[in-house]
């Protein structure tokens, strides 16, 4: 059996996936399978994924389903996943070339039951790292603790794949199609450190029709996703002002989702009733942003 799992979530990214499948051809170590789980795809995303598992060159598995967004495509990645490690690289993204080999020798020399996995560092289009790389001394971290030391920028996460199936799935709510991957993290975090690796495991394209790109839709469009993510990190966030901001985002997605009964399903209640003057105001202001996006789209 392999060492790692890639999984690729994809959902109409067929003028993008090609260079993530062509960075794994160049990998320096075959030591992984490819697991693309298509997110109800319109595109010929099936096509093109059909006529490299005939080429033969790396394992791959390919699993179609009705579209869930990105945290319904990792249930079902981690559904289907038994390697030792795994890591999700994204449908618009790509791996350095030695970045398989990376994984594989650092875990197998550094890697324990102690520990959850690996935290290495993404890099953009013009080879810098995004954000902040790991101070030298720091050689196991929680991504909560990273943060709250000052820690910037994605990271790329590489999981023991019976750690992450430990914890409960992303939840799905109708209608809706974004819950925040860092709840597993968070959960992940109360129990486990992480390997730091200062090296570069991804590189990163940022879409223009991406979550990172639309985040105030993603708020409109999703506030029971959002409003259950908030909850959870009002109780596990390291720092108070994170726990009140997060307060504040709850209020604004149950103003949105019309949930009535949010003081009392609010894991901390005095904090919420203090944070809603700025849930409030967050609430005028995603609509606000909301309505000058749409019109904008409108003239266009």
């Amino acid at each position: 059996m392999k060492t790692l799992t890639i999984f690729t979530p994809a959902y109409n990214r067929a003028h993008t996936i090609t260079r993530t499948y062509e960075s794994l051809l160049r990998q320096t170590c075959n030591d992984f399978e490819w697991l693309v789980i298509d997110d109800g795809s319109s595109d010929n995303t099936d096509e093109l994924v059909a006529g490299w598992i005939k080429e033969n060159k790396i394992p791959i598995r390919y699993i179609k389903q009705e579209n869930q967004g990105m945290h319904g495509a990792h249930n079902t990645a981690y559904a289907n996943i038994s390697t030792e490690l795994n890591t999700c690289i994204d449908s618009d993204d790509w791996m350095p070339d030695d970045a398989v080999e990376k994984i594989v020798n650092f875990w197998k020399t550094r890697g324990s039951d102690r520990y959850a996995g690996i935290v290495g560092l993404d890099q953009n289009l013009e080879g810098n790292i995004i954000g902040t790389g790991f101070p030298d001394d720091l050689t196991t971290t929680t991504l909560q603790g990273y943060y709250a030391e000052g820690g910037r920028g994605d990271k790329k996460l590489v999981y023991r794949t019976e750690v992450i199936k430990k914890y409960p799935e992303y939840p799905l709510f109708d209608g809706e199609r974004y819950v925040g991957l860092a709840y597993k993290y968070m959960l992940i975090d109360q129990d486990y450190e992480l390997l730091t690796i200062n090296e570069p495991l991804v590189v990163v394209d940022y879409q223009p029709d991406g979550s990172s790109f639309s985040m105030y839709r993603q708020y409109w469009r999703n506030p029971r996703g959002f409003a259950f993510f908030r909850k959870t990190e009002m109780v596990y966030a390291p720092t108070l002002k994170r726990r009140f901001i997060s307060c504040v985002h709850y209020v604004s997605s149950s103003i949105i989702s019309r949930n009535k009964r949010f003081l009392s399903e609010s894991p901390k209640k005095l904090m919420t009733l203090l944070a809603i003057p700025g849930g409030i105001a967050l609430y005028f202001l995603i609509r606000r942003k909301i309505n000058t996006n749409s019109q904008f789209e409108f003239k266009k």
